[in-house]
């Protein structure tokens, strides 16, 4: 039987990753892909998906509910979102709007429709807040403290989650995804802006470059987005109704020595320059995740390790500079 998908913010690379996670495990699909933004799929590289591609924004109440209704998926994969954090701090209203409205939007057309469809909600680890070092790893039950209007967006989209399952009884499914890195994501998270930086310096023909930088010493749990996608596979269709799961790699380590690990990579000898204008307000000092529920619930591990991870995302920006 083919599978009815419909990928919210289709354009962004996480998307394009599952997408690829489905043709690489030859699972015929039928992809119905909306975002704001164009996308640049090749749809004939693809051998088991078919796609369909609507450019409509998700605060149209009457779009969302025309494509729901047309499409009737069996799954939504939710990744529409403003992901950044950096954003949000710069634009709060624009930033908690959108991304608890398209949600609810999303939710508020299934009932209506009265759609027998699997909605997985993907949250974010920035919803658990500043947390004390001997209280981590972060667990599903660790309390929430979010500290950015990002964070409060992704609490809010869980707790209107839990109103429409205890309401209406749809089936959602529910994560709280850690930082994810890969190629082809966008220069304006860390780790790929790093790349992009170390990769023009190693063009320049020199041994050593100066790195623009946040403060490096925050410590972060990455996954690969490879690792993400399948996991987000599994937990359409093999997770708990109602429950959440941290999908993360359970493990952490700071920017500073994520940039040493890519100057390494390179051979190149990197110096560092604070730009206070990309600290945030308030930052998550460090943020490391416990994966033992997804991985006893549905048998998901990482695949990756990070210097993969890296070495794949520094090959991209080679491929693109």
């Amino acid at each position: 039987m083919t599978e009815k998908y419909l990928i919210t913010g289709f354009s962004g690379f996480v998307s394009r990753h599952f997408c690829e996670y489905l043709e690489r495990n030859k699972i015929n699909a039928f992809i119905k892909g909306i975002d704001v933004q164009d996308h640049d799929l090749n749809f004939d590289d693809y051998k088991y998906l078919s796609f369909d591609f609507e450019k409509i924004d998700l605060l149209s109440v009457n779009d969302i509910e025309r494509v729901l209704s047309e499409f009737r998926p069996n799954f939504i994969l939710h990744l529409a979102s403003y992901s950044s954090v950096a954003f949000s701090w710069k634009a709060p209203i624009t930033s908690f709007n959108n991304n608890t409205n398209i949600f609810l939007n999303i939710l508020e057309a299934i009932r209506k429709l009265n759609l027998d469809t699997r909605i997985l909600s993907v949250g974010s680890s920035e919803e658990y807040g500043n947390i004390r070092e001997e209280n981590l790893p972060l667990r599903e039950d660790t309390p929430l403290n979010p500290t950015s209007p990002y964070a409060v967006a992704r609490v809010s989209q869980e707790l209107l989650s839990n109103i429409y399952l205890r309401g209406y009884g749809l089936d959602i499914v529910l994560t709280r995804s850690f930082n994810h890195i890969g190629p082809m994501q966008k220069d304006i998270f860390v780790i790929a802006s790093f790349a992009k930086q170390l990769m023009m310096i190693k063009k320049s023909n020199y041994s050593y470059g100066n790195l623009i930088t946040g403060d490096v010493s925050i410590i972060r749990d990455f996954n690969d987005v490879r690792d993400v996608v399948s996991a987000y596979y599994l937990l359409l269709h093999s997770g708990k109704k109602g429950e959440i799961y941290n999908v993360c790699s359970g493990k952490g380590i700071s920017l500073r020595e994520v940039i040493s690990i890519m100057a390494d990579i390179l051979n190149i000898k990197i110096s560092i320059t604070v730009d206070e204008t990309l600290i945030r307000p308030d930052e998550n000092k460090i943020i490391i995740g416990c994966n033992e529920k997804i991985k006893q619930s549905l048998g998901w591990n990482p695949e990756y390790t990070l210097k993969e991870s890296l070495c794949d995302t520094l090959n991209y920006w080679d491929s693109i500079l």
